[in-house]
């Protein structure tokens, strides 16, 4: 019995991501600066900032869109730094960029397809578009529909579940909320609260910081490209210094 509750809490405790030292550059200019964070396996981690801050190229730099300047990135043990893209997703990152990027000429099924090109397994590839049409029914109604027809909320829907099509253990969302009306964005986010269900692990970037802090477990506050606050998501929320800056 003990030996099991060891395990248990192994498994919670795992670090299934952790950022270094990581610093980025764009030409002369510094965009990130001695960055060190780490999401443990099925944690919802946000980043929060102003624009310009730095979020973005934080998860471009763990999905090797672009390349750090130095520090390191370790991604379940194992050293992805010097990886390469489709490297990455193959062991399990995907990332859902800002503004959604869906292919506008092709219909939803063919942009759900391209998000498994990493597989080669056909039966299972249909068993997940069908979870994808299960987890977003909008999607299920318009599967022929040119993407570049849908509203900006489907098409972001589409986005995530193109992302989901590689079988992430890690999902990586930049601005999901991007753009939307209220009452859609409200469905953008219990639809990120029920893939934390499933068990992925979700990095999130995101300007609603009032949101993403009240479905995070914790969150990095990035200023001017330096991690300047750090906690729990609880926390940070009743911080005099991200209610003044980021809650309004």
């Amino acid at each position: 019995m003990n030996t099991n509750e060891h395990q248990t809490e192994n498994i919670e405790d795992f670090v299934m991501l952790e950022v270094q030292n990581l610093d980025v550059n764009y030409g002369g200019i510094q965009a990130l600066k001695k960055i060190n964070l780490n999401i443990k396996k099925g944690e919802v981690v946000t980043l929060i900032g102003a624009n310009g801050a730095g979020k973005t190229t934080t998860l471009r730099a763990i999905s090797k869109i672009v390349n750090p300047y130095s520090g390191q990135i370790i991604y379940s043990g194992r050293n992805i730094t010097r990886r390469q893209p489709h490297e990455v997703v193959k062991l399990g990152i995907a990332h859902c960029p800002e503004g959604r990027r869906v292919l506008a000429k092709q219909t939803v099924l063919d942009n759900l397809l391209l998000g498994a090109y990493i597989r080669s397994n056909q039966a299972e590839i249909k068993v997940d578009i069908q979870k994808q049409f299960e987890l977003f029914p909008r999607l299920a109604q318009r599967r022929n529909q040119l993407a570049g027809t849908l509203s900006g909320g489907e098409q972001q829907m589409l986005a995530i579940a193109r992302a989901l099509m590689s079988r992430p253990q890690l999902l990586l969302l930049d601005e999901p909320s991007l753009g939307l009306a209220p009452a859609i964005v409200r469905e953008i986010f219990t639809i990120i609260e029920n893939l934390r269900a499933t068990g992925v692990t979700i990095l999130l970037v995101e300007q609603n910081a009032n949101l993403a802090l009240q479905i995070a477990d914790r969150g990095y506050v990035l200023e001017a490209g330096t991690i300047t606050l750090t906690g729990a998501a609880s926390d940070l929320i009743n911080d005099e210094r991200v209610k003044k800056a980021y809650l309004g």
